[in-house]
């Protein structure tokens, strides 16, 4: 495999599942694979689960990670061509890319999107920049309209908590303080819409996702009636799309309650905000499962590095 950027970059995502579970029984099984080699870790955009994550894969394979803060440590970085660069960005990312490249034998990108240009987002910009100008492997660590990573967590996490074949499984919007993005649900679509699962969407009206993402995927307008025979309740919030990156409801009602899931796993990408998103009782309780989701974000960042290692 050259690049993972996107959910589309697994062929078979339940042969995946096995392998990231193989993976984890074993942690140390390939560490030679990454011995004398350097996984490059720039992150424009803060991160907790994805930064150590990331860092105890490469370790767990005898890769050697390095970690920068590109948006705080880094000269400011241009990315159109043809600019006057008399602002306030030093370099291009022509250049950026082709030396990083030089340091390290993978890169993994964390860039948000800015949530006000469109166009520009799902371009995914920065993404794009570093595929096209380094002469390594890309890997997204969480892009403009993407966390493939995330969603091969969380393909992984069902996977192994389900208790009957083809559970029912929901994504649901829930409020927020802040504007946030669309990547995190849009990488769990795409993951549970090629599972073997019985996927729907829940949010509010103007919150409806890309519909080149959600396809066929069916929309409720209704929690309640979204949530009846569900067997894991996936949460987040993301902004408008219609409206892009606005927030038009605040309903405290979407919030995720005790009552609300009944018997169904609760899951999270987390930092979540507790009891604006989901409150205590939910997360307190036997069914969340958000501590073990966040533990298997190292077995899916190590599978694809592995993939991306033997093909080196």
């Amino acid at each position: 495999m050259k690049h993972y950027t996107s959910i589309n970059d697994i062929d078979n995502i339940d042969i995946w599942i096995k392998e990231a579970q193989s993976l984890k029984r074993n942690p140390l099984n390939y560490n030679h694979l990454g011995q004398n080699k350097t996984l490059g870790l720039l992150f424009f955009n803060s991160s907790l689960r994805t930064r150590l994550s990331t860092q105890k894969a490469a370790l767990n394979l005898g890769m050697n990670p390095i970690v920068m803060n590109v948006s705080g440590d880094a000269w400011g970085l241009e990315f159109e061509d043809g600019t006057v660069m008399n602002g306030s960005t030093a370099e291009h990312i022509k250049e950026a890319a082709a030396v990083v490249s030089q340091y390290c034998d993978i890169i993994a990108v964390r860039a948000f999107p800015t949530l006000t240009d469109k166009a520009k987002d799902e371009s995914e910009q920065v993404l794009q920049a570093f595929k096209n100008y380094a002469s390594v492997p890309i890997v997204n660590m969480e892009s403009a309209t993407g966390h493939p990573l995330q969603g091969l967590t969380d393909a992984l996490t069902i996977s192994e908590f389900k208790i009957k074949p083809r559970p029912k499984v929901v994504l649901s919007w829930a409020p927020h303080i802040k504007v946030l993005p669309h990547a995190v649900a849009n990488s769990f679509t795409q993951a549970m819409q090629n599972m073997d699962v019985e996927f729907v969407i829940a949010n509010p009206e103007g919150y409806d996702l890309n519909p080149k993402i959600t396809g066929n995927t069916k929309i409720y307008h209704n929690q309640e009636e979204a949530f009846k025979d569900a067997d894991f309740i996936y949460t987040k919030n993301w902004s408008s799309y219609n409206d892009y990156g606005k927030v038009i409801n605040t309903d405290s009602k979407w919030m995720i309650t005790k009552n609300k899931i009944g018997d169904a796993k609760f899951m999270h990408c987390l930092p979540v905000r507790r009891n604006v998103v989901v409150e205590d009782a939910v997360l307190d309780s036997d069914n969340s499962i958000v501590i073990q989701q966040a533990n298997n974000r190292t077995y899916a960042a190590q599978l694809v590095l592995k993939k991306i290692l033997e093909d080196l």
